[in-house]
Order: structure tokens, then sequence, then C-alpha cells
């Protein structure tokens, strides 16, 4: 009879465990509001005004480890982190190219670390508003989870991660805002909850400029669910623009602007276009896209990185309201050598209005 217990224990053991673990994730759920103001660091009585012309960079920067030896088993590679030596030597390469670009208006990262094992647990947050320490900065979680069990080999474990918006100028407010949740349970106690910051800055005109950083959804093939998502920024850019605000958006939207063709040999790179875009009529003639097709922002995950071979898109890029002109963007093609994502730069000019 006790034998007989002892082998029940050892048979359930595994799934009391296994229910344990997803109470305690459960409980520790991070649940955000859909939409809460963020703190602004550092924050002056005074406020300053945009200049009329202005430039962004947008720029993913994969947790500094992601760099062009790696491969990631989301993505159909093999590896789950790179080595501690790598993280670091990709993510001081990511500082010193940002370094280079402390004279930008506006810096839009996204898949910053905050505390990671992925990463070793480094600061990144702490440690980019050192490299832009001219610039004002504010920050959202978009990815708190107390323990992600996959891969079983080797289980990514505690992330702590978000997206982070440097400006030159004071921000009046800042606000993330949530994206709807477009997985089931269990699943979404595990994934990302989608988010994006919003900035607004005075203009000298008396309006606002509006700039929105956003990291849309990965790995979904249903398009609607992604869709979505994007209802809910364009609400916002719409509302904006209909009061006479300037607005830009930009980031990492994981999705082909609307009928994407790369120009010429696409920089010698493989284009592989995505079976997800955003629709051509999704936005009206008032919106225009932005982006550099002459190279891509974006590389697949499935293999170490080889120019030629490896998968190459374009899903960086920003959406500009009719208030701005475009002077100029272009994907630094770094040949993804500290990340899966080129940066992104765009340069504008706020339209002067006629009498």
């Amino acid at each position: 009879m006790k034998r007989r217990f002892r082998w029940l224990l050892l048979l359930l053991l595994p799934i009391d465990l296994l229910i344990v673990f997803v109470v305690v994730i459960s409980l520790s759920d991070y649940t955000p509001k859909p939409m809460e103001d963020i703190d602004i660091s550092p924050k002056h009585d005074f406020m300053t005004v945009v200049p009329d012309t202005f430039s962004l960079i947008s720029w993913n920067i994969g947790y500094g480890g992601l760099g062009q030896e790696m491969d990631f088993f989301y993505d159909g590679g093999k590896q789950v982190r790179a080595s501690k030596n790598k993280t670091s030597e990709w993510f001081e390469k990511i500082s010193l190219w940002l370094k280079e670009r402390e004279q930008t208006d506006f810096v839009l990262l996204q898949e910053v670390d905050f505390k990671a094992r992925r990463s070793y647990r480094m600061p990144q947050h702490s440690l980019l508003s050192e490299v832009l320490s001219k610039h004002h900065q504010t920050r959202a979680v978009n990815y708190d989870v107390l323990f992600v069990p996959v891969p079983l080999r080797a289980p990514m474990g505690y992330v702590k991660a978000g997206m982070m918006t440097f400006s030159l100028q004071q921000p009046v407010v800042s606000r993330r805002h949530a994206y709807p949740s477009i997985s089931g349970w269990p699943e979404r106690l595990f994934l990302l909850d989608r988010c994006f910051i919003e900035t607004r800055y005075n203009l000298s005109n008396g309006k606002e400029l509006v700039v929105l950083n956003t990291h849309n959804s990965a790995f979904i093939s249903d398009q609607q669910l992604m869709l979505e998502e994007l209802r809910v920024i364009k609400q916002i850019m719409e509302s904006e623009a209909l009061a006479g605000n300037a607005v830009v958006a930009g980031g990492d939207w994981n999705m082909n602007p609307p009928g994407f063709v790369p120009a010429g040999n696409y920089s010698g790179h493989r284009f592989v276009s995505l079976p997800v875009a955003i629709p051509d009529d999704f936005f009206g003639h008032n919106w225009q896209f932005v982006f550099d097709p002459a190279a891509p922002s974006n590389r697949h995950l499935d293999q170490p990185y080889a120019k030629g071979l490896t998968g190459s898109t374009t899903i960086d890029f920003f959406i500009v309201s009719d208030q701005l002109e475009v002077l100029e963007t272009t994907v630094n093609d770094l040949n993804f050598e500290s990340s899966d994502h080129n940066p992104v730069t765009i340069r504008l000019r706020l339209k002067q209005s006629t009498p």
C-alpha cells in the first residue's frame, strides 16, 4: 500500500508543479491599463519648441543579442541567446552608433532590455540614457514575464523589456497605449504586451507634434488579428491630424508597407516579402508611408546572417501626416552586424500654412 502511494505521489508531482507554475505566472501577469501616463526624465518647468526641420531614428536593437552570428528558435533557428561576450560587443556597437548621432532630434528604440536573462541582466535602459544624455527619455514596458519556459531545453527565463523614446525637446506629455491582446490564455501569459508610446511636443505654429513609437505583433499568420492593433494606433493618428497636429508614427510594424517592392538589387540582400502587409486602403490618401526601398530594415533569424542568402525585408518605417514634408529617408545598411534590424532615419519639415 505504501509503495503504491509513493508511486502515486511521483506521478502527481509534475502535475502539481505545473499547476503551481501556471498559478504563479497568472498572478504575476503584467496587466497594463489601456492608456497610462509614463514618466519623462529629466523634466523641467520650461518647454522648448521643436524646430521646423527635424530628424528621427527608429531602431529595433534586438536587446543586443541578435547580431550577425545569431539565429533564433522562434524564427526557425536553434539558438536561444548569444554568449555574454557577443551580447556585450553588439550592445556596445549599437551604443557607439547612437552616440555618433546624438544630435538627432528623436530616437525611437524597440526591444530594449531593462533586466532579462537573455541579455545577462544588463540594464540597457540606463546605459542608453547615458549614451543619449542630452535627450529627454521616456520608456514603456511591453514584456514582463517571471519565467518564459520555452524552449524546454534552454528556457528564456525572466524577461523585463520594452521601448524607449528619446527627444532633444521635452515632451509636453508621454503616454503608453496598450494594443489589444490577440492571443488566448495561457499563451498570452508568456508573450509581449504590445503597445506604442505617444509623446507630444510644441511646434512653432501653435500646434503640437505627436510622435508615436510602435512595436507591433510578430509570428501571427492571421492578418485580421494584426489589423486590430493597427486600428488602435490609426484612431489616435487620425484624431490628432484632424485637430491640426502633425503626426509621425514610426517603429517596427512587423508588416510590409502597402505594395512594397524593393528598388534595384536591394543593396545585395535577398528580399523575401512577408505574408502580411498593411492593406493599400487601410490609411487614407492624406498619410505618407515613408521608407527606403534600396535596403532592408530586417533580416530573418532562421540562420546566422549571410548576405544574399538570408531572407530580408522592410518592416521598419514611418507613417507621416500631410502637415509634414518628407525631405529624406534612409535605411542605414549596417549588414545586421549587431541587430536583426537596420536603423532607419528620416528628416522632416513642418509645412507653412498659407493665409
